[in-house]
């Protein structure tokens, strides 16, 4: 899942004002953050398998601290504590917490049985939505839509970079979805451990636009 999980981010604001639009999208890609850089550093595994599902090539063969579920919650709390300690916002810290936890909980829908409960154990999850691609579709796209919605319901514009920002992004997301959808499979599993590091610049572009946004 991709922008199924910004959709999750741009929904955090909704339930809580005062973290950034940027922080929320941490939280709920916090996990797929992560990932890119224990792929570059072959501490957890994938590989490229054009037709292992109708959605997706990559064969996710070993991410057991990642997306696991047990690393997901170990996750998820540490995001929520760094948080508090930090801001000392108990139920911002939460909504984050839960945020991390939704990642896991967003892939079981559409990622084959190759999601770990625990670290080592062999029971793997997943409930296939990614072997139609109709209904990955659908499915991510209301979320996202739905999420950038209540986004843009509980903001305002403090000027026009807060208005084109907010578009460009949901463009540029929305490019991106359909681009990986119809387009080649990627040339190497560095080639996606160096793509999906360049997520950091959504993150950054979401605390732009909030910058240029208020709350209502």
């Amino acid at each position: 899942m991709f922008i199924g999980h910004f959709g999750a981010g741009f929904a955090g604001k909704k339930f809580e004002k005062t973290a950034s639009l940027g922080t929320y999208f941490m939280a709920a890609q916090w996990i797929d953050l992560i990932w890119p850089i224990l792929l570059l550093l072959g501490i957890e595994k994938a590989e490229i398998k054009p037709g292992v599902t109708t959605v997706t090539p990559l064969d996710f063969t070993y991410y057991p601290f990642t997306h696991s579920l047990f690393g997901v919650i170990v996750w998820a709390v540490l995001f929520g504590m760094i948080y508090f300690v930090i801001k000392k916002k108990s139920r911002t810290a939460i909504i984050l917490a839960l945020l991390v936890l939704s990642h896991w909980f967003l892939d079981l829908l559409v990622h084959i049985p190759d999601l770990p409960i625990f670290p080592g154990y062999s029971l793997k999850v997943g409930f296939g939505l990614w072997n139609s691609l109709t209904a990955t579709i659908i499915l991510e796209g209301l979320i996202f839509a739905i999420g950038a919605y209540l986004y843009f319901k509980v903001t305002k514009a403090k000027n026009k970079i807060g208005t084109y920002s907010l578009i460009g992004l949901i463009s540029f997301l929305v490019f991106m979805y359909v681009s990986n959808l119809v387009g080649p499979p990627p040339p190497s599993i560095e080639a996606i451990g160096i793509v999906g590091n360049a997520q950091w610049l959504i993150v950054l572009w979401g605390y732009w636009i909030d910058k240029n946004r208020e709350a209502k």
